[in-house]
């Protein structure tokens, strides 16, 4: 596929130039610098005019009167865009900052960080030590969780590097959401009603620990379950696992995020609910359905046999399945 090329630069290199553009020189400089390209054009227009111009005096005040009122007016109508698109330079140069602010906090807690991270590949994390007490107390040793060891590789020279940077920035990304999440309200709530800030506000919290809670079930649960079962399991023994850290950290990041996204189910259905494509009895009547697809799924992303295991997953997505009814009712409800 060829590169849109223009004096040598691509089409995102060049959207790039122009984000670091707006964000350095803002909005109001824009039109400014744009001008500043069109200077030349009109002089030499204004020179071939100037003799008219000189010949009749009224009609040069006329026009100027004239040019200085359409000016007004455009720049009325400019300052309102630009303004709008200053203040969310402002609103991005503030989520920047917390952003890099916490990466770097994070960044220099290597070891902390990475405890974190890197947990889930033990055989003495908390989800294990947790089946192992529960085999122990219930007389249940298909619970008991032996003891695995998973050696983790790096194949290139700067693999751990970069991942403690993506890391790094990942952590800072979490951990900063909270306060993007309230910038990002604050910058289109004064164009909201206000039964429109409160079913934002309805929407957005809930939302925001419904992707939270997702992301701690994969990181306690589905995460170190997949990654034992895959990372021991072997067609012959003459095949040895050794599990590249960033194959470790690209799926540990893809299930996080699959996780929250599926947590967002019954914001999606509220949505769809507005749009009025589901109800509350669709969803009741295909709840049979929705039950087998669930554990069909859990099945799927649990590699594990028990049923424990499997129950563990699927309880809390039927149970988000069941809250997508009762928000959809009340939704139906409140129109």
């Amino acid at each position: 596929m060829e590169r849109l090329l223009i004096f040598g630069l691509g089409g995102q290199e060049i959207l790039f130039i122009a984000l670091i553009v707006l964000l350095l020189f803002g909005g109001r400089k824009i039109p400014e610098l744009m001008k500043g390209l069109g200077k030349g054009v009109k002089s030499f227009k204004d020179g071939m005019n100037g003799v008219e111009n000189d010949l009749n005096p009224d009609n040069n005040d006329k026009k100027k009167f004239s040019t200085f009122k359409s000016m007004q007016e455009a720049n009325e109508k400019e300052m309102t865009f630009w303004d709008h698109l200053d203040e969310l330079r402002k609103v991005f140069f503030r989520i920047a900052i917390a952003v890099i602010l916490l990466a770097c906090i994070a960044f220099l807690n290597k070891e902390l960080l990475f405890d974190i991270v890197l947990a889930p590949q033990q055989s003495d994390f908390i989800l294990y030590r947790f089946f192992t007490r529960l085999a122990a107390d219930f007389s249940m040793p298909s619970l008991q969780v032996e003891d695995f060891h998973v050696e983790l590789i790096n194949i290139q020279l700067t693999s751990q590097f970069m991942i403690h940077m993506s890391t790094a920035f990942y952590a800072g990304l979490l951990l900063a959401s909270p306060y993007i999440i309230y910038l990002l309200f604050g910058f289109i709530s004064p164009a909201l009603h206000e039964a429109e800030r409160k079913t934002c506000l309805k929407i957005m919290i809930p939302g925001f620990f419904l992707f939270i809670t997702g992301i701690l079930l994969n990181y306690f649960v589905i995460f170190p379950l997949s990654f034992r079962f895959l990372a021991t399991y072997q067609v012959s023994e003459l095949v040895v696992n050794k599990i590249s850290i960033s194959s470790y950290i690209s799926s540990f990041t893809m299930l996080s995020l699959l996780l929250g996204a599926a947590f967002e189910i019954p914001i999606i259905a509220y949505f769809l609910s507005k749009l009025g494509l589901i109800t509350a009895p669709m969803l009741k009547q295909y709840r049979k359905y929705a039950l087998v697809g669930i554990l069909v799924i859990a099945a799927i992303i649990t590699p594990t046999s028990d049923v424990f295991t499997l129950l563990l997953v699927s309880i809390p997505l039927y149970f988000l399945y069941e809250l997508s009814i009762q928000v959809v009712g009340r939704s139906r409800k409140k129109k």
